[in-house]
């Protein structure tokens, strides 16, 4: 049953951007956001919240009793998308899913359907927050990174750097998406802090200690040792 459910319509993604998962697209997620999930995956509209939705998982339900099943389909965003009043638009291999598994083929030929869904907690088991730096950062001088993998059910909504030698807080931009940046990055290696909003509005700040290093270098991957909650 999805409780704490919202109702609206859906569509499935008929162009290449989206219909097998995004390997670009808004997030910034690169071949994590066409492979993450099974590439069970989806561009959202409003739920897009100027990035700080990249990486929210969401259940999704249809409401044609005869062409869907009671499960739904469990979908990643990785994308930002618009459609004709529609706040997902899924992935092929989510939108079959829905379905009864002789209905696909009639569930498809709608394009856009009527759904029920609801936030719920992302999983990764074995999957710590990993943290990428781009291959267009910069060492010493200019850090991007990407999240990935966050778990749990709340929005990354700042990250800042510890600045040793100003014994201070810096906070990183938001490119766009999941990537946030910042020029002349402290050196050494970084503690940082996340602030993590919940969709009531609530706050809190998680530290990382040693997160990035001190030789870090574009195209490398740095597991956090934690998850959010």
């Amino acid at each position: 049953m999805i409780t704490n459910q919202h109702e609206k319509q859906i569509e499935i993604s008929d162009h290449s951007q989206c219909g097998e998962g995004n390997a670009g697209g808004a997030c910034g997620y690169g071949d994590f956001g066409r492979d993450i999930n099974g590439r069970d995956v989806s561009a959202v509209s409003r739920l897009y919240r100027n990035g700080s939705g990249c990486g929210a998982c969401y259940q999704v339900r249809c409401r044609y009793p005869q062409l869907c099943n009671d499960k739904g389909v469990r979908v990643v965003v990785t994308d930002y998308g618009e459609g004709d009043n529609t706040d997902f638009i899924l992935s092929a291999r989510a939108f079959v899913k829905l379905a009864h598994h002789n209905t696909a083929a009639r569930l498809m030929a709608y394009g856009t359907i009527d759904v029920e869904y609801r936030r719920i907690s992302c999983h990764y088991p074995g999957h710590n927050l990993i943290f990428r730096v781009t291959e267009n950062s910069r060492y010493p001088d200019y850090l991007a990174l990407v999240i990935l993998y966050q778990a749990g059910q709340k929005d990354i909504t700042a990250v800042d750097l510890w600045q040793e030698d100003r014994k201070e807080w810096r906070g990183m931009r938001r490119v766009y998406g999941a990537v946030w940046d910042m020029v002349n990055p402290p050196k050494g290696p970084m503690n940082m802090l996340l602030q993590i909003t919940g969709d009531d509005g609530a706050q809190n700040w998680v530290q990382l200690t040693d997160v990035i290093p001190k030789d870090w270098k574009a195209g490398a991957s740095y597991d956090s040792a934690v998850q959010l909650p």
